[in-house]
């Protein structure tokens, strides 16, 4: 989203200050700092600095932002927090911002137990509603694609891409293809955001950032099928798991699926339209979206093989 919401903020007029962990030229209204967020010292010396407004793209630990978000709310006049479209259950068939959230509603206790990112993401919104402060917005991006950001049921970009561009298929689980997956442009996601910068509306309020289209997760790899030549085959859900080597009854990995991509994702976005003053026509389709994002990949880029690559070779007898 990053890659985005940083130029629409720069041509809204605003000057923006960006860390990266990386070397980055600075532009006209962008200023990079190198330098690492999570480290406390750097942080508090950015910090210092006070803000008009901050977009806090960094993933904390519950006890992590406990101990810092009083500084991030208290450096600046809007602090908008990045959450999840994960923490909502499976209660209501279409998602509004009020649509109950999995730590308030799930009887599995030990899956409550757990710093699941769907559950540490409402841990901490939950510790800025009860904050002294008032400038705070809370977003909840649902899976939000680019150009190396790519998503098919719980397979990332150098799993699919890596197989593609090798002609090779990947696996999902069968049980996925027909519930419904949303899936947001990430130039769509941060123009929702850079209009909620500062924004009267957007203040104490949580917002979904999402398009509101939708479609079964076989139909969506029927696009990467179109767009890049993925191939798939199905196994049933414990199969997949244990290829993955993520079969324990509590491995995050297995509450991504089951407590995530096996819901049906169907959102209603009118409150951030509403905010913003955007229209669900103003946004690309998914089919466009990938398509976009695909014409500018380097097939020679150097895609990592990480162990669910491997794990899908090994599940081809090597290929």
């Amino acid at each position: 989203m990053g890659i985005y919401v940083v130029p629409y903020l720069a041509q809204m007029g605003y000057e923006v200050t960006v860390v990266s962990l990386d070397d980055r030229e600075s532009a006209p209204g962008i200023t990079y700092l190198k330098g690492d967020a999570k480290n406390p010292a750097f942080r508090d010396r950015l910090l210092a600095q006070h803000f008009d407004a901050i977009v806090d793209y960094m993933i904390y630990g519950t006890e992590e932002f406990r101990d810092c978000y009083e500084k991030l709310l208290g450096s600046t006049e809007h602090y908008i927090f990045l959450s999840s479209y994960r923490v909502y259950a499976d209660k209501d068939p279409v998602i509004t911002e009020d649509s109950p959230r999995l730590l308030d509603v799930s009887d599995n206790e030990i899956y409550l137990q757990s710093e699941d990112y769907s559950l540490f993401k409402a841990r901490e919104e939950d510790i800025l509603r009860a904050s002294a402060h008032h400038n705070w917005t809370i977003v909840r991006p649902s899976i939000t694609y680019s150009t190396r950001r790519y998503q098919l049921v719980t397979l990332e970009a150098n799993t699919l891409l890596r197989r593609a561009f090798a002609g090779k298929p990947v696996v999902l689980p069968q049980a996925a293809l027909q519930v419904q997956g949303t899936m947001s442009w990430a130039g769509d996601v941060s123009r929702m955001m850079a209009k909620l910068v500062l924004n009267p509306l957007a203040y104490e309020e949580t917002f979904t950032l999402s398009t509101a289209e939708h479609h079964p997760w076989e139909e969506i790899a029927g696009y990467y099928e179109k767009i890049m030549g993925l191939q798939f085959v199905t196994a049933d859900t414990d199969t997949y798991l244990r290829m993955m080597g993520t079969d324990a009854p509590h491995s995050g990995f297995r509450y991504q699926l089951e407590y995530d991509r096996l819901f049906d994702r169907v959102v209603d976005n009118t409150k951030v339209l509403r905010a913003t003053g955007l229209k669900q026509e103003d946004f690309v389709t998914l089919e466009q979206g990938l398509n976009l994002e695909f014409r500018k990949l380097l097939k020679e880029f150097l895609w990592g093989e990480d162990s669910v690559a491997k794990a899908m070779a090994r599940y081809f007898g090597g290929a």
